[in-house]
């Protein structure tokens, strides 16, 4: 493959691999922002049952008599133990003085708390973590107001479990999003990308000489790429076109001439009087020959080009495809009286009968060429092995040592061929007809005695 050809990655799994990042990052944004939520809602839940726990403690508080009196409600901690295992501290003083609970245990203090509002705070206590909550209230007892401070506490391993396991959940959730979120955008680049497959499918499909506009509906992205491609076939359109009618033009400019030069130099060969005259006469006359027979088999491979791009699949019989070529050669045969004997089956083939007669005309052209005059040419059309083969036999020179590979390339002959007029392109036009056509040239040296065999292998319907 050339480096023109060579691919730089498929722009699917690029696109695929760019969603599916951004579908990463995505995931772990909402695993990081669900993780943060439970945290705080854990945090703030436990806020809440500490604030509902002081505050109930706080109710309990009475005064008799004097002093304070303080049953501890059974529901106050029953609260605490709702929502996890965690341990719990407490502590009630009155004017400084313990009343019940962890005399040890820190107050959650905190300045912008205003009088009768729980304050929090988080404190290691006994080597734990421990969140407080605190409320101060003012009670009278006797005809003096007494301050009392009620203090909870509860360690925080209930919490970040709750919160590790909320967090855990998200992670989840965050791998199935990410794992959906790659599906989807697999899906999504195969379906952005199908209109420029169908696009690719359709030049794809085309011949080589179907240049028309491609006219199909399309993104607005790939509007640019099928106005330059329309350009680009009617370009190309155009320069095949002037390469045909320069062919044409050139091949009649230059057989036309070299025919008017070949009657003037024969008749200049008749009034020659030297042999030394006519020796140079002669020798000009083969040139002219050799010119006219290179410029014609010039235009018949020009045309086997073109017409190969875009080839026709008729159905053609073998059998009358030889008789009208054999018929239409007999006049050049019958200027060296060769007989062309011909047994054909029918036999059906798909092809270009145009083109299939260019093949079998330089075929049978050779034969006469190199035959000795009052000789045979055979033609026989038979079925082998699921092929049709259209067999000619000469009694000619035969290939000689040359091998036959080497004798259907362009302006190749034969080294037995020296004294004959010849271009070297009749069997490169059999064999490109053929090799278009699915088939092949099969040459060889006549078995049945001298001479060469030429079999055009055509595969049957």
């Amino acid at each position: 493959m050339s480096e023109a050809q060579q691919g730089t990655g498929s722009i699917g799994r690029r696109l695929t691999l760019y969603l599916a990042i951004v579908a990463a990052l995505l995931s772990l944004l909402s695993w990081g922002m669900v993780a943060g939520f439970a945290r705080q809602a854990a945090e703030e839940t436990q806020d809440n049952v500490l604030a509902a726990a002081v505050t109930a403690i706080a109710e309990t508080l009475r005064s008799e008599q004097g002093e304070l009196r303080l049953e501890l409600p059974y529901s106050a901690f029953s609260m605490l133990g709702a929502i996890s295992e965690d341990r719990v501290f407490y502590r009630v003083t009155a004017n400084g003085a313990l009343l019940t609970g962890y005399a040890d245990l820190p107050v959650a203090t905190d300045p912008n708390t205003r009088a009768g509002e729980v304050s929090f705070a988080t404190q290691s206590y006994r080597g734990e973590d421990l969140r407080l909550a605190t409320l101060s209230r003012r009670i009278l007892a006797g005809n003096q107001p007494t301050l009392v401070i009620v203090t909870v506490g509860q360690t925080r391993e209930g919490i970040a479990a709750i919160a590790l396991d909320l967090s855990r959940q998200a992670g989840l959730l965050s791998i199935a999003f990410f794992l959906v979120a790659v599906l989807l955008s697999f899906f999504a680049a195969r379906t952005s990308l199908r209109p420029l497959n169908e696009i690719a499918g359709a030049v794809s499909r085309r011949g080589p000489s179907d240049l028309r506009p491609l006219r199909r509906p399309a993104p607005d992205e790939l509007a640019p790429l099928i106005a330059a491609l329309n350009r680009f076939m009617d370009r190309l359109g155009q320069s095949i076109r002037r390469s045909e009618e320069f062919i044409l033009e050139a091949a009649h400019r230059v057989r036309t001439p070299l025919a008017t030069v070949r009657v003037q130099a024969d008749l200049a060969l008749r009034n020659a009087s030297g042999e030394a005259e006519r020796n140079r006469l002669r020798q000009m006359i083969r040139a002219i020959d050799e010119s006219s027979r290179s410029a014609g088999q010039l235009l018949d491979h020009a045309t086997v080009a073109f017409r190969a791009d875009d080839l026709l699949r008729d159905h053609i019989s073998l059998k009358s495809l030889a008789a009208q070529t054999a018929t239409a050669m007999t006049p050049t045969a019958s200027m060296k009286d060769i007989d062309i004997d011909l047994k054909a089956e029918d036999i059906i083939v798909a092809g270009d009968a145009v083109l299939l007669d260019s093949a079998l005309r330089n075929i049978l052209d050779n034969a006469i060429k190199y035959s000795p005059e009052d000789t045979t040419i055979s033609i026989c059309v038979e079925t082998k092995g699921g092929y049709g083969y259209i067999t000619v036999r000469d009694e000619g020179t035969g290939l000689g040592d040359d091998p036959a590979e080497v004798l259907t390339q362009r302006f190749k002959r034969g080294r037995n061929t020296e004294n004959i007029v010849g271009s070297g392109l009749g069997l490169t036009i059999a064999a490109d007809v053929l090799a278009a056509h699915g088939g092949r040239l099969e040459l060889s040296n006549n078995k049945e005695g001298k001479g060469t065999c030429a079999s055009l292998v055509l595969p049957l319907l």
